[in-house]
């Protein structure tokens, strides 16, 4: 049997680190994307925690014998943070893009987000199929198909990812470049 003790193992790829072979390029990593996993999993957490002490809490505070309505008082609060919590933290993220590719020589983008069970979800669209919401929403930059999706422009390392994303770069707005253009040639004249 051979030893590869001490043996540097190197790599024959000549791809970057920030490709993957499936899904493309990397053009965008989400900066929360830890934040938000231990979030969603800190209330799935606390929610199946109170859902096995509930019984014990019960029994031993002797709230079977008390009134209605305090009875309905107490299981409207558990019920609160033991159910719509955790719903309402998976509707508020679940178009974060932890990561979004590109692959350039079929034009389609993968966005990989995090499903209500915490696993990474990959929904594949084309650039056509973003639409700009009209109204500034909180929790949507664009829609891809028909679902949300929320980045940051700020984190694009290469901003003509974006653009191209947003559909910008074909389209009939101002481009900082023209309007520099437009600036220079005012100030000759």
């Amino acid at each position: 049997v051979a030893s590869f003790q001490g043996v540097a193992v190197r790599s024959l790829s000549t791809s970057s680190p920030h490709d993957h072979p499936e899904h493309g390029r990397l053009v965008y990593k989400g900066n929360l994307a830890k934040t938000v996993l231990g979030v969603k999993f800190f209330s799935y957490s606390t929610s199946i925690f109170n859902l096995f002490m509930m019984p014990y809490i019960m029994l031993k505070s002797g709230i079977g014998v008390e009134s209605l309505l305090v009875q309905a008082a107490f299981y409207g609060l558990i019920g609160i943070f033991t159910f719509v919590t955790p719903v309402t933290l998976h509707l508020l993220t679940k178009g974060y893009v932890i990561r979004l590719y590109y692959k350039d020589e079929v034009d389609t983008y993968t966005a990989i987000t995090y499903n209500a069970i915490l696993a990474e979800k990959a929904t594949v669209f084309q650039q056509k199929d973003v639409k700009i919401p009209d109204i500034t929403k909180m929790f949507t930059t664009f829609y891809a198909k028909t679902k949300s999706m929320l980045v940051n422009p700020m984190l694009f390392p290469n901003p003509q990812d974006y653009n191209h994303l947003m559909g910008y770069d074909k389209s009939s707005f101002f481009k900082f470049e023209d309007l520099k253009e437009v600036k220079e040639a005012d100030e000759r004249k």
